[in-house]
């Protein structure tokens, strides 16, 4: 996969179109970086055929992921069936990245939920309202972005996921930035299973 050469810029224009003119896209940054956790998940995104989450103690290395533009370093990882990765995740962009562990179906559900969260004001171009995902949770039941195959990081932060790859390589696995209009800008990476 090669990188698509477009900025920053490019992409908060993408996500500005795509969100309806009523959203308040104003700057705030709250220092929160959401942080999947196996143990408040309430959808589980991750289904068996992508994986599980892992455990720190069971995990066999650590990849470090940088989240960039509109693209990630490294774009492919190489993992063994059944091998669980701890994954450091960095985003050096200046706007809010997802690294998100899924299939392409997986991501494309996902991608819904992500433009709700532009809607209600949670997502911003370079921050996560907090406030306004404790509302979406309160009224809707979600909106917390916790689970255990994603993380949501503002601009500078840093997360980790840790994720047990299926036992079976049969299954096409992607790591994706679920922001709305940022997947659509090639922001997409793939595991290959061995």
């Amino acid at each position: 996969m090669s990188k698509i050469s477009t900025s920053c810029g490019t992409i908060a224009i993408l996500v500005t179109l795509t969100a309806p003119a009523s959203i308040s896209l104003a700057d705030g940054a709250n220092g929160h970086a959401h942080r999947a956790s196996a143990e408040t998940s309430s959808t589980p995104h991750a289904s068996i055929n992508a994986g599980k989450a892992g455990t720190a103690d069971s995990s066999a290395r650590t990849i470090n992921i940088s989240m960039n533009d509109n693209y990630y370093e490294p774009e492919s990882v190489s993992v063994k069936a059944g091998e669980t990765i701890r994954f450091v995740v960095q985003n050096n962009c200046d706007f809010v990245h997802e690294f998100n562990v899924g299939t392409s179906a997986m991501h494309t559900s996902h991608q819904s939920e992500m433009m709700m969260m532009v809607q209600h004001g949670v997502l911003r171009p370079n921050s996560i309202n907090m406030e306004a995902a404790e509302a979406m949770q309160a009224s809707m039941g979600h909106g917390m972005h916790d689970e255990p195959n994603s993380i949501l990081l503002e601009p500078g932060q840093r997360g980790e996921v840790i994720w047990t790859f299926p036992a079976s390589s049969d299954v096409e696995i992607e790591f994706a930035c679920n922001v709305p209009g940022h997947y659509e800008s090639g922001m997409l990476g793939h595991f290959s299973i061995n």
